[in-house]
């Protein structure tokens, strides 16, 4: 393994201690991060930061196998037009281009990279319970830093700090989206349609999209932010076994079948398979008045 990546200023200054939330400055050449109050956290050799308060721990989060058919099958290509309509709804609406991106649940941080790209002078935070995503996401994108933390608890954000938080197929903790949330800041949120990978749901035993994903969203969001504008994104892959077996091995569908029986299911599948890809991209505003907005300073900056 290399020498740790190099930590992005412009990604260190959105980040807050878990202990005290003041702050966060690079120590030691990059190798911690501390607050002015002291409390201090080692980065990891492959460039990470756990930030974690003492004594708790994050939700257990993807295991090593199944980031690395993540890895595999986005670097393939696969969901290259999710990362583009993601990006395409980050830069919407007109206005200054944002500066600051966090994206929670981010994984690998592999969307994450692909809207940087879109945004030249912006930082990024990824931010996930899961160690081993965490070691890819470190090395994701130059302007991007890595770090482990639980979503459901606050945040290691600072008040007010981000233009825009991503979630893609991930958690949404509305509360502290809106406190993170700079005063024009948009929460960007990709979820699965109806129809996503439809055709592999019943012959491989997959878990099906909730009919009431749309309803669960909102109720998770409101009455913290408010809905912008939605859009979606539809396109027809065609896998072969080996890219269906990684798609269902970097997912939660892993957690429910065998890899035994997904063999034996992917086996007398044709050799190429028509999988829909089918998203709902929606964008949000913190909502006026809500919980945690009263405590923002001025437009993009922390208090």
């Amino acid at each position: 393994m290399s020498a740790r990546p190099p930590l992005p200023p412009a990604a260190v200054a959105l980040m807050a201690c878990p202990v005290c939330a003041e702050p966060l400055a690079a120590v030691d050449g990059g190798a911690a991060l501390r607050c002015p109050v002291g409390h201090s956290f080692d980065r990891a050799r492959q460039g990470h930061v756990t930030l974690l308060p003492p004594g708790h721990r994050a939700p257990s989060g993807d295991s090593a196998g199944m980031v690395a058919d993540r890895v595999e099958f986005l670097a393939a290509g696969h969901y290259a037009g999710i990362s583009a309509a993601l990006a395409g709804a980050v830069v919407a609406g007109g206005g200054a281009a944002p500066t600051s991106v966090l994206d929670l649940g981010g994984g690998t941080g592999h969307h994450l990279a692909a809207v940087l790209d879109r945004l030249p002078g912006a930082a990024g935070v990824v931010l996930d319970s899961s160690p081993y995503a965490a070691r890819r996401a470190a090395r994701a994108h130059p302007r991007a830093a890595a770090v482990v933390a639980d979503t459901w608890a606050r945040l290691p954000v600072r008040d007010g700090a981000v233009d825009r938080v991503l979630v893609v197929f991930a958690p949404r903790n509305g509360p502290e989206i809106a406190r993170v949330l700079a005063p024009a800041g948009e929460l960007v949120v990709v979820t699965p349609a109806a129809e996503h990978l439809a055709e592999l749901v019943g012959p491989l035993g997959l878990l099906r999209v909730d009919p009431d994903k749309a309803d669960r969203l909102a109720a998770s969001l409101e009455p913290h932010l408010e809905p912008v504008a939605s859009g979606v994104h539809r396109e027809e892959l065609r896998l072969d076994h080996a890219a269906v077996a990684t798609l269902v091995g970097m997912g939660p569908h892993a957690r429910h079948v065998t890899a035994e029986e997904l063999r034996g299911r992917i086996a007398v599948l044709p050799d190429v398979v028509p999988v829909t890809v089918a998203v709902d991209v929606a964008r949000y505003r913190a909502a006026p008045g809500a919980p945690g907005t009263s405590r923002r300073g001025g437009a993009g900056g922390p208090v």
